[in-house]
């Protein structure tokens, strides 16, 4: 039996064989999909894409997929909702090939449809489009038309005058003349030609310039403003448009103000210049318009009809499909055994799963009605199987922190383990407020009291991380309120719950100092006293304790991450690394600062101003004890000097331990492996699933199962089983110099990580500094008008404000900050103690892993 899965340490794993029919090939992988157990390992590497046995059946599900996302388009396009994927999370079943087929087939037929209602809805738009624009050029042309003929005379000398100025301008210059004569002749008698059409609005300017010195100034143009936009059926966008009419004598002219207008992106109209037969043109086109308006809603309406049909299982297609692809992209690995018509796989899965692989493997046999069942194999193999933690919601996102920096090596311990508790202690250290940590866990409580609603919801990218955070915020809210009842701060004011230890002089004069003296029975019960909180020195005092206390929770937490170093050589029996890394490495941390932190702890518990003494800096102890051994100039206990020496002696010694000690047994266990006639690393080891449990190499672990007799089993496992790891020649050279950069390492970080936690004072300093400005600036000083009235009105005011920026200030931003700095005090400080990160990471063939990385809506 293997062991139970817990979260501190990887699940157990296995390395199976399936061997499976291929007949049932797709229902095994889609069940095994749906369980989410099982990791595929590929048995055709070196086999492109196009090679392998499934192309066909992927490339027609491809098309498929594209039509779908045609119509996902098509139906985002006309604004029609579009049903959940989330309603058919728990109902929908795996599909029958029969089910795919028919699918395949309605895609097609409906594609085409929808395909030509588009086109024809397109086409339509646009003749709407042309027949609104044509309207609109014969409406403003009959205006132009009269301005024309106010002033053919003059368009008549000019067009016969080649130095004539632009003819707009002799309309400018010219009074209108009331010349019947003029008035009377028409374009046609003047062989006057005219082009008139619809422009975009943005290219007037360009058209103009480009006409005037194409043609030398020889025309005649107007234009007027479509006060409505038109919108272009290509992509929906309006688009401000001008009508210009251009008259112009000659055909060459003619043809060249046509070619440029096109150019320019206008549309061109026929116009008669006959009064009567435009108003004939005009009500034509008002007929063909409304005709086209008819066509076009009915024409709407069946598309919209048919895309409303399609929206109500278009989620659920997608997700059969994409289902339905990953099963033959996973058929791909497979080896195919032609002789037997069978499909062979090598998969790990956890090993307490296995009895729910073969179940459910039943199941799909059982509804198939095959004889033959699938064969399942445990394999012996020293492949290094990937991590696999269990976790749940609570634990997801404590795990999510600890893979960002590094996957832990198979039956390591899992630094997500203890990451539940010291994470969000650490960040309430820096982040000690009651009141802000109030509102942290209120609105962590808020996500957790609506999460299953909000898992239906689509939120923004902040608002999810928050969400899928929502159990670390929690944690980081309850212990930002324990350290801010501790600190005895609350939105930067103190909390008078129990009666102060220090009293004040009964006789106090103003603008005098005045040193407060400590009751003689009484302390305060828990936290630092509220009368800190107003004395002058109050920060001197709070600086000198929380640093001394930052130096206390990192040594507290580097030395229970370097307990784990043991650990995990216990578990992996490497006695070498226990003395050779573990044993030196934890003698040279406690005999340096371990030491500090008892100095610490016992500099507190002495009644100094009894002893008639002040009490000696600590750092100025530490920095003496390496440049000048043996020599205290202010002594904090009795026979400091020797003890101090010791311990120097003691960290000197155990550098050359970590050199040299490793390095040299590996050699020396290496040479004698070799002398003994053991096989050396660099060959591989081989194992063969025909071998019996007997003959299995001893090094290797896992009984071998089978769900067929024992007779089937040797008859169908012909294969061999090797190890693909590449294993290196022992260089101890190279072990050596890994050994020296471990060693020079760790003895610097002992100094600069513990440094590091002095971030925890920091922060904390700074929190509550800013805390303060915040209220003093805002709502403080609403408190101190001397009006009821405007008191009243100045709090409220300013609580709206002062509100706001904690909010977004205080919570939302130096919560962020200090999320930062404890995520690294975990990576840097703590898990570079017993933790490289190289783990292979288990990414089992799910299709809920499969449709929440790519969703369909």
């Amino acid at each position: 039996m293997a062991p139970r899965d817990t979260f501190f340490r990887s699940a157990d794993m296995s390395l199976t064989q399936l061997y499976i029919a291929n007949e049932i090939g797709r229902e095994v992988v889609s069940a095994l999909g749906e369980l989410g157990q099982v990791q595929f390992r590929d048995l055709n590497p070196d086999t492109n894409a196009f090679q392998r046995t499934f192309t066909k059946e992927i490339r027609r599900l491809d098309n498929v997929e594209r039509q779908l996302r045609y119509f996902h388009a098509q139906i985002d396009k006309a604004g029609i909702p579009m049903r959940s994927s989330s309603d058919f999370a728990d109902t929908l079943a795996a599909p029958l090939a029969s089910e795919i087929d028919e699918l395949a087939e309605r895609s097609e037929s409906l594609e085409q449809r929808v395909a030509s209602l588009n086109d024809s809805y397109e086409t339509l738009k646009k003749r709407e489009v042309e027949l609104t624009e044509w309207r609109w050029v014969l409406r403003e042309a009959g205006g132009f038309f009269d301005r024309a003929h106010s002033h053919t005379e003059d368009i008549r000398q000019s067009f016969e005058n080649d130095e004539a100025p632009l003819l707009r301008d002799v309309e400018q210059q010219n009074p209108r003349r009331q010349s019947g004569e003029a008035q009377q002749q028409t374009f046609s008698e003047m062989n006057i030609g005219f082009v008139a059409g619809v422009i975009p609005r943005d290219r007037i300017g360009a058209f103009e310039r480009i006409l005037w010195r194409t043609l030398r100034g020889n025309l005649y143009m107007n234009q007027s403003e479509i006060p409505e936009a038109i919108i272009e059926p290509t992509n929906n966008e309006e688009n401000h448009k001008n009508v210009f009419v251009i008259f112009a004598h000659g055909r060459q002219i003619l043809a060249k103000i046509r070619k440029i207008s096109e150019s320019l992106g206008a549309s061109l109209y026929g116009v008669d210049e006959n009064s009567e037969l435009r108003r004939d043109q005009i009500h034509e086109v008002n007929s063909r318009l409304g005709d086209v308006g008819n066509v076009l809603r009915n024409t709407k309406n069946t598309l919209d009809a048919e895309l409303g049909q399609i929206a109500r299982s278009l989620a659920a297609w997608m997700i059969i499909v994409k289902k339905e692809k990953a099963v033959y992209d996973t058929l791909n690995l497979f080896s195919y055994d032609q002789a037997r018509k069978t499909l062979i796989a090598e998969a790990w899965c956890p090993t307490n799963s296995l009895a729910l692989i073969k179940s459910t493997l039943q199941d799909v046999n059982d509804r198939a009605g095959l004889a033959v069942p699938t064969i399942v194999n445990q394999i012996r193999t020293n492949k290094t199987p990937p991590t696999f933690m269990r976790t749940n919601k609570f634990t997801e996102a404590f795990q999510t922190i600890v893979n960002a920096y590094g996957i832990p090596k198979y039956s390591e311990v899992n630094p997500g383990l203890y990451t539940i508790v010291t994470f969000p202690f650490l960040f309430a250290v820096m982040f000690g407020d009651l009141g802000h940590g109030f509102i942290m866990a209120l609105a962590a409580s808020a996500m957790i009291f609506w999460e299953k609603k909000l898992l239906k919801t689509k939120l923004d990218e902040l608002t999810s991380m928050a969400f899928y955070g929502r159990y670390i915020m929690l944690l980081m809210g309850l212990f930002s309120m324990y350290t801010g009842f501790i600190y005895n701060d609350i939105f930067s004011r103190s909390m008078t719950i129990f009666p102060s230890q220090w009293k004040w002089p009964d006789n106090i004069q103003p603008h005098q100092g005045v040193d407060a003296s400590l009751k003689d029975s009484y302390r305060y019960p828990i936290g630092l006293d509220w009368n800190w909180h107003e004395a002058e020195n109050a920060l001197l005092f709070s600086n000198s304790l929380k640093m001394k206390m930052s130096v206390l929770l990192g040594w507290a937490h580097m030395t229970y991450a370097l307990c784990l170093q043991y650990v995990n050589g216990r578990h992996f029996k490497s006695k070498v690394d226990i003395l050779g890394n573990f044993v030196p490495g934890m003698i040279f941390f406690q005999s340096i600062f371990g030491y500090l932190v008892i100095t610490v702890i016992y500099k507190w518990s002495v009644d100094w101003n009894a002893k008639g003494q002040s009490p000696p800096g600590l750092l100025n102890m530490l920095i003496f004890m390496f440049l000048s051994p043996g020599k205290v100039e202010e002594q904090l206990y009795p026979g400091q000097a020797g003890v101090q020496v010791v311990l120097l002696l003691l960290a000197i010694v155990q550098v050359p331990i970590m050199l040299f000690f490793k390095p040299f047994y590996l050699r020396w266990e290496h040479n004698r492996a070799r002398a003994l006639g053991y096989r050396g690393l660099g060959e591989p080891s081989r194992v063969s699933a025909l071998e019996d449990e007997g003959e299995m190499d001893g090094r290797l672990s896992g009984p071998r199962e089978s769900t067929a007799s024992d007779g089937e089993g040797v008859a169908m496992i012909a294969q061999d089983i090797g190890d693909d790891e590449e294993h290196e020649e022992f260089d101890f050279s190279e072990i050596m110099i890994h050994q020296i950069i471990h060693t020079i390492e760790f003895c610097l970080n002992c100094i600069s990580h513990t440094a590091s936690y002095l971030r925890l004072w920091a922060l904390s300093l700074a929190h509550q500094q800013l805390s303060k400005v915040l209220w003093d600036m805002t709502i403080g000083g609403a408190f101190e008008q001397e009006s009821s009235f405007m008191r009243v009105i100045m709090i409220v005011v300013t609580f709206y404000l002062w509100f706001t920026l904690t909010v977004a200030i205080l919570c939302v931003m130096e919560g962020t900050s200090a999320m930062l700095h404890s995520l690294r005090l975990h990576w840097v400080e703590s898990m570079s103690k017993h933790f490289l990160g190289d783990g292979i990471p288990f990414t089992p063939f799910s299709f809920k892993t499969l449709l929440e990385e790519d969703p369909v809506d």
